[in-house]
């Protein structure tokens, strides 16, 4: 295959290392409990611990920190080595390379040592509680409020399509703390959600794909939170402290599309090898040979296209614009990929104990999540 021995030019022989020890730890952990994870709708909790204990959590976050002191370069391996066995289930890239960075970015240096070291052990893992039942990728339409009495907030609102939903310690919530409109009144607070009155845990939610992927319903009935978990200890931040941290989050969701791109295709090259028709390998059919052609050089494309980002990312250069593209194309070129070589397959690419077909029901999402395919155009419309 034409990627057989890339490698981007932002890779050391540090992240050489990295590479080896998750895709070892992905192997004994995940791939074995792949189907188990799928019926229990989420991951064991015990894997967020023995995560942090190989050192795979934060890994970007200061030592300071409990982190490991690395860069994105080290967030991207980990979500590269995950894309490879098709795995959406553990939602790491919203604990470590997301939520963490906006405790490290933005909250206080109390907040940091109360929270950061426990996410990178695995003692607490993190949710980011931002969409409503009415409010999706229009982030300054939310309508949780969050109002001040003596020294707390009492909030009450709902969100859904939380990751992590079911195992969350630290529940990060987008809610409206002033009578401002639109972004003006929008804050974060950090919940430590443990025993907590007021929080509930709605239902486990029933998606397309990523079936192993902890999802529900969070709501807050009177729920009180100390003012000092505001996460930076200013009201009315939240908006530019989301705007300023998506472009991770965007780029690390084109980081595991183009790597499980070029994981469907290689699924496709090696079943195309081994089943046979009318006497022969399917291989050796021109339209099968033409289809992995296309679809290894879109792999390709998209990898090679991931990686400038990335190395954008480490030097302090990437832009909105540039991540919005990012992650709109190679979540496009996932789905469109997977399509293709899961017809491949035949009737054997429907039925999901092939991982062709789980990579297509979990490739589905990422068109919509981190802000939808659309808004993405959109965001690139305005620096033309």
């Amino acid at each position: 295959m034409i990627l057989d021995g890339y490698r981007g030019g932002w890779e050391t022989s540090e992240t050489d290392d990295l590479r080896d020890l998750a895709r070892g730890f992905f192997a004994m952990e995940i791939v074995p409990n792949q189907a188990r994870f799928a019926e229990a709708k989420q991951v064991d909790r015990e894997l967020w611990n023995r995560a942090g204990e190989a050192g795979l959590l934060c890994i970007s976050i200061p030592e300071e920190y409990g982190g490991g002191g690395g860069t994105f370069a080290h967030e991207a391996v980990i979500l590269q080595e995950q894309g490879f066995i098709g795995d959406a289930a553990w939602a790491n890239s919203v604990h470590s390379t997301i939520i963490s960075h906006y405790i490290n970015a933005f909250g206080t240096e109390e907040q940091k040592r109360r929270w950061l070291p426990g996410m990178a052990s695995g003692e607490l893992v993190a949710a980011i509680a931002m969409t409503e039942p009415g409010t999706g990728s229009d982030l300054q339409n939310v309508q949780t409020k969050a109002l001040r009495d003596g020294d707390e907030y009492v909030i009450n609102g709902a969100k859904t399509f939380i990751s992590n939903g079911t195992h969350a310690d630290l529940v990060v919530i987008v809610a409206r703390t002033g009578g401002a409109p639109g972004a003006k009144g929008l804050s974060l607070i950090v919940a430590e959600v443990a025993d907590l009155p007021g929080f509930s845990r709605g239902r486990v939610l029933d998606k397309i794909g990523q079936h192993g992927q902890d999802t529900r319903e969070l709501f807050f009935e009177d729920m009180r939170v100390p003012i000092e978990n505001l996460l930076g200890g200013e009201e009315g931040r939240g908006f530019v402290q989301l705007m300023q941290q998506l472009p991770q989050e965007r780029l690390s969701i084109a980081v595991g599309a183009a790597a499980t791109t070029e994981a469907a295709v290689r699924e496709a090259i090696a079943y195309a090898k081994e089943r046979e028709a009318f006497g022969q390998p399917i291989l050796g059919f021109q339209n099968t040979k033409f289809v992995l052609a296309e679809c290894a050089t879109e792999a390709f494309a998209a990898r090679s296209f991931v990686d400038h980002l990335i190395a954008s990312h480490i030097a302090g250069t990437l832009t909105t614009e540039q991540a919005s593209a990012g992650k709109y194309w190679a979540a496009d070129v996932q789905n469109s990929v997977i399509d293709r070589c899961l017809q491949i397959f035949g009737g054997y690419g429907y039925m999901l104990e092939y991982p062709i077909a789980r990579m297509y029901a979990d490739a589905r999402v990422q068109k919509i999540y981190g802000g939808t395919n659309e808004i993405m155009k959109e965001l690139i419309a305005r620096g033309l």
